[in-house]
């Protein structure tokens, strides 16, 4: 676990807590690595979960996937950050989605449930992880309604546009890698491969973007 310490205390769960109260909280959370393969599961829509994971390496996926097998994407995990907290923190709640490997990965669990109730010399430094995980749910929730916002714009184009202006405001700069593949942006946004591809081909002729695989670059029209 030492070798990725400092991933684990990037993350937004453990901010302002030191090393060493970290090293200790691992073991009260009864923390586990995994690794993961490229497309494997970690858990599987109907799973019901105590522990939440912070990605150590990799990328994780979120998915919904209907009868047909047909892919929505939800949101993507990046290194440090953490994923089925939500799930986690409610009892007994079955998880309405999936979250598979988008890459290669390694993901430590934690006990919720290790979490919400403290230990019983009350430290601080635990009381300040709950005030961290409450921060990372209302963050969430959040990105839900941003994306929200973007599957609400009618057009392929209009869903782009919303994405990508809001990457450009999280980043403060029109120069940005997103963490999506071209498929993956389509399974995000709920439109067309193809016609996304289209749509960005017709943007960077008329001056609005440029890009390369996943670096993006907005462009003002003078």
């Amino acid at each position: 676990m030492s070798g990725y310490l400092q991933e684990i205390l990037a993350s937004s769960l453990f901010s302002g807590i030191e090393e060493e109260e970290a090293r200790a909280m691992l073991t009260c959370l009864e923390a586990r690595e995994k690794d993961f393969e490229k497309d494997a599961y970690i858990y599987r829509e109907g799973d019901v979960t105590e522990s939440l994971g912070i990605v150590l390496s990799g990328r994780v996926l979120i998915v919904q996937e209907d009868f047909w097998g047909n892919r929505n994407i939800v949101s993507s995990v990046a290194e440090s950050q953490m994923f089925a907290e939500s799930f986690a923190c409610a009892p007994d709640a079955v998880m309405n989605v999936s979250a598979v490997a988008g890459t290669p990965c390694k993901v430590v669990f934690l006990n919720v449930k290790k979490v919400l109730h403290t230990c019983p010399s009350g430290c601080a430094h635990h009381h300040k992880v709950i005030q961290n995980l409450l921060s990372g749910l209302a963050a969430r929730n959040l990105e839900k309604n941003e994306k929200i916002a973007h599957l609400s714009q009618r057009t392929t184009r209009a869903k782009l546009l919303s994405y990508l202006s809001a990457m450009a405001a999280r980043g403060g700069s029109g120069e940005f890698d997103i963490p999506y593949s071209r498929q993956q942006l389509a399974d995000y946004l709920s439109v067309d491969r193809s016609g996304l591809s289209l749509e960005l081909s017709k943007m960077r002729r008329e001056g609005l973007l440029d890009f390369k695989k996943e670096h993006f670059i907005l462009l003002r029209r003078v």
